[in-house]
Order: C-alpha cells, then structure tokens, then sequence
C-alpha cells in the first residue's frame, strides 16, 4: 500500500506494534498498554523502537511525507524484562503485515527478516550512538516543558534520574549501588522534533536529540539503558541506543 509515510511515524508505528503484540500475544500487550511499571505514581513501559532506517528516501515538505524509494527497511526494537527470546520474537512478527499510515498516506510493511542481536556485555565508557532521538525533560517555573539539551549541565542528572525510577520500577527497591552517570559527547547533538497525533487536535510537540557519545553506569544501569533506552517516552520511540 503506497510509499508514502507520514514524516512524524512515531505514533502510527508505535500502534502498529501494539497491534502486532495484541494479535500474537493479548496477555502481555493487555500489560504492556494498560499497566507496564509502576513506581512514585509513575508508569514505565519497557520498550523502546528505532527510527526506520531506510536506505533510499525523499522527502516531501510540503506535504510532510516520507517517500520509501528502497525496497526494505529496518526496524530495531527492544523489550525489557527479557520476553525478547528468539522465539518470543519471531512468533511475534515472523510473516506478519505492519502497516504505518496516518489520514493521508501510509505503507504496508511485509515482515521478511528477524535478527536477535547478541547478549549485552558490559564494560565501562561504552561508545553508543541513538538509534531514536533522546529525549530529557523538566518541567519550568511557567508549568511548561524544558526539552533539555545534551550541552545542558543538568543532562546528566535527568539520564541517570530515570535508570533509577525504572531499576526501582523493576526489582521493587531502589538501587543499593554508587549511582554515576558519565556522559561524553562524540558529536555535534542535532535537535530533532517529533510530533506525536500530528495533524488531530490531540497533537503534542516532543523534542530529542541524536548524537553519538561515550557513557559510564554502573553495571545494572547500563544494561537497563542498553535495553529500554536513556530518557524519557521509550515506548512512543525515543531514547533507543545501538
């Protein structure tokens, strides 16, 4: 169905996911959507998803559409707790049809090809670049939303502030470690803002960044942010590192 995707995918294609967990696996996309983890009133769900990465493409301004010239995309995607096994995943998508479309335009996805990637393995300052734009935020004294800036002094303390809401989240306690977060910038951050329900009048604005950079965490916290990504909307396709 088409070539054409809407330029802000991120919602369609986070609906498209859950459609595709509800239709293999009901029980755990039922949690997924309706519970996930909570802790301090907050909830956390425990997935994240890359940008597509397609090999050729346009871009229609005017319009706001994604032309796929390429005949394959890629998609990564990644879950925590470890449902991820083999298994889980290829009975999830193996032969599966995802469609990403909003009221204008979309294209229909065959599912040709599954790769689990190899077992995480830690060492400190690991190199990563975002696979999805990374996304910190505070709110300011107007109640309104700072997007802040990887330059941004505070960075550090917003990435290391949410592994440990979702470690808390996880194990049902708080990290009992020395909790650091080290970040070093390998390149020039680049702004990128997603709007999320574009076009309706539920439209939000969400600005991340991507960049590549070297980080040092504790072990347990790397692991977290290797597997659901750093910051903030994991599940609506932010913060996914590789």
């Amino acid at each position: 169905m088409g070539r054409e995707l809407p330029i802000n995918y991120q919602y369609p294609l986070q609906a498209a996911i859950y459609h595709t967990l509800e239709k293999s696996d009901l029980d755990f996309s039922t949690w997924l959507h309706e519970n996930g983890y909570q802790q301090n009133g907050k909830r956390f769900k425990l997935f994240t998803f890359s940008n597509l990465i397609v090999p050729q493409y346009g871009i229609d301004k005017q319009r706001e559409r994604l032309v796929v010239k390429s005949d394959y995309v890629t998609l990564y995607i990644s879950f925590l707790p470890k449902k991820s096994t083999q298994q889980f995943i290829q009975g999830l998508f193996q032969q599966q049809t995802i469609q990403i479309a909003d009221y204008i335009s979309g294209v229909q996805f065959i599912v040709r090809e599954i790769q689990v990637l190899s077992p995480f393995e830690y060492h400190p300052d690991m190199v990563f670049k975002t696979l999805s734009p990374i996304c910190i935020s505070l709110r300011n004294e107007r109640g309104l939303m700072d997007y802040l800036s990887p330059k941004d002094p505070r960075y550090e303390l917003g990435i290391l502030t949410g592994l440990l809401d979702r470690y808390n989240a996880i194990h049902n306690h708080p990290f009992s470690g020395n909790p650091y977060c080290h970040l070093k910038l390998l390149s020039e951050p680049k702004s990128a803002l997603v709007r999320i329900k574009s076009g309706t009048p539920s439209e939000t604005r969400v600005r991340g960044y991507r960049f590549q950079f070297k980080i040092d965490l504790p072990e347990e916290l790397m692991q977290i942010a290797f597997e659901s990504g750093l910051g903030e909307k994991g599940s609506m396709g932010f913060g996914m590192i590789g």
